[in-house]
């Protein structure tokens, strides 16, 4: 499914005047520029892991390039931009398998993609094709890894997470936090972890906390104002 009105599993975000859509599998969609960003996806963080004595399942760039298939399935964009840390360390690029070597280079087929670099992998990378950068501006958007609170900004980096009490219980989900003028991206990767948005980062890129947490939900994004969220 290409028709981004049609598609399930959004929301209409407003970021400095631009309509943008998030996405409950953690990606914003432009609709008027037909653009995908993502961000934080952690790739080879598996195998990071391993190379230090803890093992996890190796699975997890497969997984998260076959989520990120299933996005470029449902909106076939001209554009990704990956908003850093794509990778979990600078050796990732070297250690990605033949197989998810093959399915990136899939994805990239007929588009652009430009990867924006992160405190994880801040050289460009040989052999994953795409464009490297630092940060990315269009229109009133601007595209980067690490929040500075400017307005249009999208950023990645901090992995929000809210924290809400539902039906007498605590629930956590990752989030889009964003106001009117700025927004951070939820983290894309299977293995990467959060940071609740109630924490002190968070109020240093908003100013406040009147900001809004857009959970991702099943086939839903569900909206908390962070100042509601739990800060445990």
């Amino acid at each position: 499914m290409t028709d981004a009105a049609a598609a399930p599993y959004f929301e209409g975000i407003l970021i400095a005047g631009t309509s943008l859509i998030g996405d409950c599998d953690g990606a914003v969609y432009w609709p008027q520029e037909r653009l995908l960003a993502v961000a934080d996806l952690h790739f080879e963080k598996g195998s990071s892991f391993a190379q230090r004595g803890v093992l996890l399942p190796p699975y997890d760039t497969a997984a998260t390039l076959a989520r990120l298939g299933r996005l470029i399935m449902r909106y076939a964009p001209r554009a990704v931009i990956a908003l850093g840390d794509s990778f979990h360390d600078g050796g990732g690029p070297d250690r990605l398998g033949d197989a998810d070597r093959t399915q990136l280079r899939a994805l990239q087929a007929g588009r652009d993609w430009i990867w924006i670099t992160g405190n994880h992998d801040p050289e460009p990378a040989k052999n994953i094709g795409g464009d490297f950068g630092g940060a990315l501006v269009i229109g009133s958007l601007i595209f980067r890894h690490i929040p500075q609170g400017e307005n249009g900004e999208i950023a990645g980096h901090l992995h929000p997470v809210a924290r809400v009490s539902h039906r007498g219980r605590a629930v956590s989900r990752r989030c889009f936090a964003a106001d009117a003028t700025r927004m951070v991206m939820p983290a894309f990767g299977v293995y990467a972890g959060g940071l609740n948005v109630r924490d002190a980062a968070f109020a240093d890129v908003f100013g406040t906390l009147d900001f809004t947490a857009h959970m991702l939900g099943d086939g839903r994004l569900y909206a908390f104002a962070a100042r509601h969220c739990r800060p445990d």
